[in-house]
């Protein structure tokens, strides 16, 4: 810091406004470097309700949901299936149709290890998009 000292014989001291401009400026780069390195959320697909008073159209009856209860059985579309089964049944179901989206829908009490499963059952079949059914979606709020 430096003080200067004017001709009138009093001291002026001013302060010295560079460190803290310089201190600013770190701050932004860094600022800069760390914000295209946040993580971003997890990407889910979630069925959307039908509008009030429509008819069901064919798209909405193609819907194909992968449904697993509380004791770990799984079904497709209300047809009960295995595990060991469920990649070949996803594969003879999506062996037609041009969009490949499935969505899963568990028992809350379940582990989330059982979802993924069937996730993971679902790419090895082919399938592009997996959405995740929450009792919440399936009531309509």
């Amino acid at each position: 810091m430096s003080m200067a000292v004017g001709g009138s014989g009093s001291v002026k001291s001013d302060i010295n406004m560079t460190p803290m401009i310089d201190v600013l400026l770190v701050l932004i780069i860094i600022f800069m470097v760390i914000t295209p390195l946040t993580p971003k959320g997890l990407e889910a697909l979630v069925p959307q309700p039908p509008p009030p008073n429509s008819m069901p159209n064919e798209s909405d009856m193609r819907t194909v949901v992968i449904t697993i209860d509380a004791k770990h059985n799984m079904a497709v579309n209300s047809e009960a299936t295995d595990e060991a089964r469920l990649g070949t049944r996803l594969e003879e179901i999506f062996k037609t149709r041009a969009e490949r989206v499935v969505f899963v829908k568990a028992d809350p009490s379940i582990e989330f290890q059982w979802v993924a499963k069937a996730i993971d059952i679902a790419h090895g079949a082919g399938i592009d998009k997996v959405g995740l059914m929450t009792a919440k979606v399936e009531a309509g709020q």
